[in-house]
C-alpha cells in the first residue's frame, strides 16, 4: 500500500522537480523510510529529521518551548511548526511532519492513536489530526501513509 501512494507521491516529485522533507517523532523514521522504499526517491528526498523528544523538536525544527508548553509535543500547532522548521532546515519544497502518541496504552493526556500530521508548502503550513487504531506499530504505519497522502494532495490541490 505504501508503494501505490509513495510512488504516486515520487512520480508527481520527479515531474515538478519538487524536494521533500521529513520530521518524525511517533513514526521515528517510518515515514523517510516509506519514501526512500521507492525507486527514484534519491532525486526528490532531502533530508529527514527523527525529533522524537521535545529538546528535539525545540534545537533542530526550532519549533517554539512555548508551543510545546502551551499545547504539548502532540497537537496540531507542534506539527505544524515541525513542518515549517523542517522546511527551513532542509530548504525543501514540501516539508511532512509527524507528532503523536502510539501507545501502548492512553495516558491521561493523550489517548493511544491520537496523531497530527502537518504539511508545509509554498509559505503555509497545516495540520491535520486524525486518531488511528490498532497497536503501537500499526498506527505508526497508518500515521506514515497518511502523511504520504497529505504531501501528495497538497501537491495537486
Amino acid at each position: 500500500m505504501a508503494e501505490g501512494i509513495g510512488q504516486k507521491l515520487i512520480d508527481l516529485m520527479i515531474d515538478r522537480h519538487i524536494t521533500i522533507s521529513t520530521a518524525e517523532s511517533c513514526t521515528g523514521g517510518m515515514l523517510a523510510a516509506h519514501i526512500v522504499d521507492i525507486p527514484g526517491a534519491s532525486r526528490v528526498f532531502h533530508e529527514g529529521y527523527i525529533t522524537y523528544n521535545d529538546d528535539a523538536k525545540i534545537h533542530v525544527l526550532n519549533v517554539s518551548k512555548k508551543t510545546i508548553a502551551k499545547y504539548t509535543a502532540v497537537s496540531s500547532e507542534t506539527a505544524a511548526e515541525m513542518a515549517e522548521g523542517c522546511q527551513k532546515a532542509a530548504k525543501s519544497d514540501i516539508a511532512v511532519s509527524v507528532t503523536g502518541f502510539a501507545g501502548p496504552e492512553d495516558t491521561a493526556l493523550e489517548p493511544k492513536g491520537l496523531v497530527y500530521i502537518g504539511c508545509a508548502y509554498k509559505g503555509k503550513a497545516e495540520a491535520f489530526k486524525y486518531k488511528f487504531e490498532g497497536d503501537r506499530n500499526q498506527i505508526r504505519f497508518q500515521a506514515a501513509l497518511k502523511a504520504l497522502e497529505i504531501a501528495y494532495v497538497t501537491l495537486v490541490s
